[in-house]
């Protein structure tokens, strides 16, 4: 009966329905044909999945990216970045993933990293003699960061889900984050110089010091943010309503590019990105109810501890899983619903949660840039009006240094748990 619900959940996803109602559809037929619970169960059990103080988080950090994107903050960090390295060969590109890395310990979203940073660089590149497709798969592969570099929304749906400390997977989300970072940054440079591509030497050259004294009140925010996480100050639930605060404040205040119609419009993306996670989180709130109560779990667990014998064909495994699953599913509602059943299975093979917590956002972020589900992929598209089969090809190269980074998080613990280890 439990391959029946999966199999139905599967059935929906196949036919385009949204994952929310795919989640809550299969729960309910799950319901109905193999429990004798009652149908209110399903307004109960979907309630009290997003009644959790910690969830708070997600709508307050939502709305603190807007605000920074309509506040002027992009273009800042975009100049900021090229002042950096933006003046050699493949520098644009560079620039591009340092900004984005920048702007996701804004946001914690690789989509809003995507738009905000996208309708800027693209069409930069694009001048500087990128092939559209180029810049396009740069700055979704780019954007990735957004669910790496804390705050990170995936990593509290994942704290919320497992009852893993937020505030140290957000500290260990800095290496991997700085890892990819480093990596597509190297690889851009040696890419563009090998290939030829890009002129930005022709550009004229943008000075250091007042490019980071304009950028300066948003570089200043991550460090508010997640050093008042660390410094004992504030939890990271209160550290979201002190970014818009502090976001309100940047773009009222001291760059007065936050208008009300803009403000009003912030209002109303906000107000439409958060029902949407809260409603994905509602409904595998409710499917892993049902999948628990069904025995699933358990049988999971018995199979994984009867078929793998150590730690690293776990982990392999659960990275080529995780990457099929990717694919298909989105990334908030793949968390909530494995997370509770694989991380007591990584734990029972020695993985520290916080470490495993990192494989599975890095893995499901690399689905974000695989078809047929891959949400940076279509927001980097429609940024560049590209049909997405155009941006696959130049993607290829960006993807295997991507997966070389997913292996090297997974298999060297240090990287995500090193700086963990130090503070706490």
């Amino acid at each position: 009966m439990n391959a029946t619900v999966i199999l139905a959940l599967l059935i929906l996803i196949g036919f385009g329905v949204p994952i929310a109602t795919s989640l809550a559809l299969a729960a309910i037929y799950g319901i109905d044909q193999f429990t004798r619970l009652p149908m209110i169960l399903v307004a109960q059990r979907m309630f009290a999945g997003i009644d959790s103080f910690p969830l708070m988080a997600i709508p307050l950090f939502i709305f603190a990216g807007n605000l920074m994107a309509a506040g002027g903050i992009s273009a800042r960090l975009v100049e900021f970045a090229r002042a950096l390295v933006g003046q050699v060969q493949g520098g644009l590109a560079a620039s591009c993933v340092v900004t984005c890395m920048i702007f996701a310990a804004v946001s914690g979203s690789s989509v809003a990293t995507t738009f905000a940073i996208g309708a800027i660089l693209i069409p930069a590149m694009v001048k500087n003699g990128y092939p559209k497709p180029k810049a396009a798969a740069i700055q979704a592969t780019s954007a990735e960061l957004g669910v790496l570099i804390p705050p990170s929304i995936p990593l509290i749906l994942y704290g919320v889900a497992t009852d893993t400390s937020i505030g140290q997977l957000f500290i260990a989300g800095f290496g991997p984050g700085l890892l990819v970072a480093f990596a597509l940054t190297t690889f851009l440079l040696i890419y563009c110089r090998v290939y030829n591509i890009g002129n930005e030497a022709s550009e004229p050259r943008i000075p250091l010091g007042p490019a980071a004294l304009k950028a300066s009140a948003a570089l200043v925010m991550p460090v508010i943010v997640v050093g008042g996480i660390y410094g004992g100050v504030f939890t990271p639930t209160e550290a979201s309503a002190v970014a818009v605060a502090y976001a309100l404040l940047v773009g009222t205040v001291i760059y007065r590019e936050l208008t009300l119609p803009a403000f009003i419009r912030v209002l109303r993306e906000t107000a439409i990105a958060t029902a949407v996670v809260m409603l994905i989180i509602a409904a595998a709130a409710l499917f892993s109810f049902v999948i628990t109560r069904m025995g699933l779990p358990a049988m999971a667990t018995g199979w994984v501890r009867a078929t793998f014998t150590d730690a690293f064909t776990f982990l392999l495994a659960v990275n080529l899983f995780l990457f099929v699953v990717g694919m298909f599913i989105e990334t908030a509602a793949a968390i909530l619903v494995l997370a509770p059943i694989l991380a007591p299975m990584a734990v029972a093979f020695g993985v520290d949660p916080v470490h495993f917590g990192l494989i599975m956002v890095i893995n499901l972020a690399t689905g974000m840039i695989t078809p047929p589900v891959g949400v940076n992929l279509f927001a980097a598209c429609t940024v560049a009006k590209l049909p997405i089969e155009r941006i696959i090809p130049p993607l290829l190269p960006l993807f295997a240094v991507m997966i070389a980074c997913v292996f090297l998080v997974t298999y060297i613990p240090a990287i995500s748990i090193g700086l963990r280890d130090l503070l706490y």
